[in-house]
């Protein structure tokens, strides 16, 4: 399948649990100003927000359910929210896309990957992000963190820490596969520092872009 063709710029964030996505795209999209969507997976459309309630309260869950049901939450949120916006010009930022299927779906659950490209293909329509920062976290860091705020833990929170190793050991396997497209980003460092590295790189990315298409 051909890579969609936009006028718009399309950055995800992905990481383990607790590594401080939802903080940076909320920085990230206040920097960039207007003109700025800012999105997440599963959810971002109602139908995919009632998917995502399904899928991180759901008592027993199989491997193969949790990829069709992250699927089909994909599918209404890009043919619905996200494509739209990209083809309008405009800027998405997004809380997980279809990398976070690999490392959750395939390296957590044991899928094939070819499977899960298969399936991403389907319901992203082609779509890849322009760029897509891994904030990179030992993932008992990441855990206690969320034992330390006021919400609470999901069923995915709640696995083993084994079960978090492997999530992160493939978006490790991801990004230096995906060099060009996946940057790592230390998340220990401090808030104000990781978000000064997301800035630059995104407006410098997004300048390259716009150079390319003229």
């Amino acid at each position: 399948m051909h890579t969609v063709k936009h006028n718009g710029f399309f950055i995800t964030l992905e990481g383990v649990e607790g590594a401080g996505k939802t903080t940076q795209i909320h920085l990230l999209a206040e920097a960039l100003g207007e003109n700025v969507i800012v999105t997440r997976e599963p959810g971002g459309t109602q139908i995919s927000e009632q998917i995502r309630e399904i899928f991180l309260t759901a008592a027993e869950i199989s491997a193969q359910t949790e990829l069709m049901l992250i699927a089909a939450s994909r599918a209404q949120h890009v043919s619905e929210l996200i494509l739209p916006a990209l083809k309008d010009g405009k800027t998405v930022i997004c809380d997980r896309f279809s990398d976070a299927t690999i490392a959750y779906q395939g390296y957590r659950k044991g899928i094939d990957l070819k499977r899960i490209e298969q399936v991403n293909s389907i319901a992203t329509q082609g779509l890849k992000p322009d760029v897509t920062f891994l904030l990179d976290l030992l993932p008992h860091v990441g855990l206690n963190r969320k034992r330390e705020s006021d919400e609470p833990l999901t069923r995915l929170e709640l696995e083993t820490i084994t079960s978090h190793e492997k999530v992160r050991k493939g978006y490790l396997a991801l990004a230096k596969s995906e060099s060009e497209r996946v940057m790592i980003i230390n998340a220990q460092l401090g808030i104000d520092e990781v978000s000064k590295i997301l800035v630059s790189e995104t407006k410098r990315r997004m300048q390259m872009k716009t150079q390319h298409r003229y």
